[in-house]
């Protein structure tokens, strides 16, 4: 295995340069002024300079209350709580009680929300008494500086999507696969989603390519212990929303990309997703992780389509996609109606606003949910 200098770069930081970056980020005007309009968007808004004063405020605040990696997750455990219980009416979590303390776990998640899904796990198991994880992030989401340096405080590493050049590339894959396999070999748990981004359509489908980057590390092993499964502990994750905030922007992206074969992200729009994503109204939100999976595999298609099979499963149907399925056509699903009337103004919300031409893709990232049950378990 390379040493940790190999890693420099893409690792989360350590405790100690956690002082330095907090420092670094205090001093950061665009960061300033991402926490003003984010806790004082009402001084922001009258005052741009005044909303950057206070943001600047805080942060320097917060960078003589913060020394350690843990000092900064329990702070933001804290805010995590405060968004569940302001923006999910029930948040229910299963299969949790199969986590073995002191085991690390490769967790393989679907993919809805840029920050809400990682939070939601790491709180879930954060509360059942284990280990928080390391995060697999693209570096398509550090556009700006103060960006990469959050998330490395959050135990978060960079995968390195935007590199160019077969060598280039597959040595990209090479570093993050080793550096996968030492967080497990020293314990730490890592989180990655199924597939590169969100699945804006509803579809939840493990790529291949991943089960592939991850066998990079350990080929020498995987024969003799009988697959990938006989090298970690995979374990799958679904996470279903009842309402998916940033649905109007996923509608909108599959359209143009549709009708123009291509979506030119506008500067800003990752950030201002997760903003929505956070404090957006979700409903109701249920968590289930599935057993470790056990068993050789054949294929890296064959073990990508048992992920999905555990995930599909763990995904629990709602009001609002079966409703949705029911707008495509679909009436193979009894009516049902949500108990809570804040859940049914909140959806027909969203329909309204979203244009007609985008309708069809506003409702199939709900739908797919259903017929991806259908599909996979009959």
């Amino acid at each position: 295995m390379p040493g940790m200098e190999e890693f420099e770069g893409i690792r989360p930081y350590q405790d100690g340069e956690v002082p330095g970056v907090l420092a670094r980020l205090a001093r950061d005007a665009d960061l300033q002024s991402v926490v003003g309009r984010y806790l004082y968007p009402r001084a922001t808004l009258l005052l741009p300079q005044l909303g950057r004063l206070l943001g600047g405020r805080l942060l320097r605040r917060l960078a003589r209350r913060l020394s350690t990696v843990r000092d900064v997750q329990m702070f933001l455990s804290g805010h995590m709580e405060t968004l569940i219980e302001e923006t999910i009416l029930d948040f229910s979590v299963g299969g949790v009680e199969r986590l073995a303390a002191e085991t690390p776990y490769l967790f393989i998640s679907t993919h809805r929300d840029i920050i809400m899904d990682t939070g939601l796990v790491n709180f879930a198991i954060h509360r059942a008494g284990h280990a928080t994880t390391r995060i697999a992030i693209g570096d398509n989401l550090l556009g700006k500086a103060y960006a990469a340096d959050l998330m490395r405080l959050n135990k978060s590493f960079v995968i390195e999507r935007s590199v160019t050049g077969a060598k280039a590339v597959y040595r990209a894959l090479n570093r993050t696969s080793a550096f996968i396999r030492a967080s497990l070999e020293s314990a730490e748990s890592v989180w990655i989603a199924q597939r590169e981004g969100r699945a804006k359509d509803g579809l939840d489908r493990t790529d291949p390519a991943l089960i592939k980057m991850l066998t990079l590390a350990w080929r020498k092993e995987v024969e003799d212990r009988g697959g990938l499964c006989g090298c970690i502990n995979i374990v799958p994750v679904a996470i279903t929303y009842e309402l998916d905030p940033c649905a109007l922007r996923k509608a909108r992206e599959l359209c143009i990309t549709d009708l123009h074969g291509k979506y030119d992200k506008p500067d800003g729009e990752d950030l201002s997703s997760i903003v929505e994503g956070m404090l957006g109204f979700k409903g109701r939100v249920h968590l289930h992780f599935g057993a470790p999976l056990e068993g050789g595999f054949d294929s890296p298609e064959a073990l990508a389509d048992a992920i999905d099979r555990d995930i599909v499963e763990g995904l629990k149907v709602f009001p609002t996609h079966v409703e949705a399925a029911h707008r495509l056509g679909d009436e193979a699903l009894p009516h049902t109606v949500s108990s809570d009337a804040r859940v049914e103004a909140a959806f027909k919300a969203q329909i309204s606003a979203c244009p007609v031409a985008q309708q069809p893709y506003f409702f199939q990232q709900y739908a797919n949910l259903v017929r991806n049950k259908r599909h996979l378990l009959g």
